[in-house]
Order: structure tokens, then C-alpha cells, then sequence
């Protein structure tokens, strides 16, 4: 299905969008803290977006399984390993997260 490697593609956007704001924030936290706070604001709703979108992921995938039965090997194999890249990059993206709210 084409549109949940569309949807992959949103997601590590997402993700890695969410990743530079918190990033960005921790950056300039100390010159400019209302920007910062918005910067981080900005991250935790990428991160927002990526489980709406992971959530129609989902759904996809069961409405898949509902009418056809389980997907091909090879399309349970692309999901699995988009799912995992998309797991490592959002660890790394909290971390920033973690560190602004820190302190």
C-alpha cells in the first residue's frame, strides 16, 4: 500500500522536525527563553503529529488484515523496519526534549 509509505515518510519528517525544535530550543534557551518555549511548544506538537499519523498507519493495516488477510511478507518486512527507524529517531528526538525540560 502506497499510502503508508507516504504516511512512513510524514512520520520520520515528524519526528525529525520535532527533534530540531527541542534541539533548536536548548539552544537559545538562555538568550531567548520565550522563543525557546515556543520552540519546544513547536516540538511536542510535531511529536503529536507523528502519533496521529502513526495512529492511521494502524488503522490502515487492519483494515488491510480485515479484508485480505495478513499483509505480504515483504510488506510486513518495510513496515517493520520503517517502525523501528521511526522508534531510534524518536528516542534521539526525546532526549532533547528531556534535556529542555530539565532544567
Amino acid at each position: 500500500m502506497k499510502i503508508i509509505q507516504k504516511l512512513s515518510d510524514r512520520i520520520e519528517d515528524e519526528i525529525k522536525d520535532g527533534g530540531s525544535y527541542a534541539k533548536l530550543a536548548l539552544e537559545v534557551r538562555d538568550m531567548h527563553p520565550s522563543l525557546a518555549e515556543v520552540l519546544y511548544s513547536i516540538s511536542v506538537d510535531e511529536f503529536k503529529h507523528m502519533s496521529m499519523l502513526h495512529e492511521q498507519v494502524v488503522k490502515l493495516i487492519e483494515e488491510y488484515r480485515k479484508a485480505n488477510g495478513d499483509p505480504p511478507p515483504e510488506m510486513q518486512a518495510r513496515y517493520d523496519y520503517l517502525h523501528e527507524r521511526h522508534i531510534d529517531l524518536a528516542k534521539e528526538a526525546k532526549i532533547y526534549q528531556a534535556m529542555y525540560r530539565e532544567r
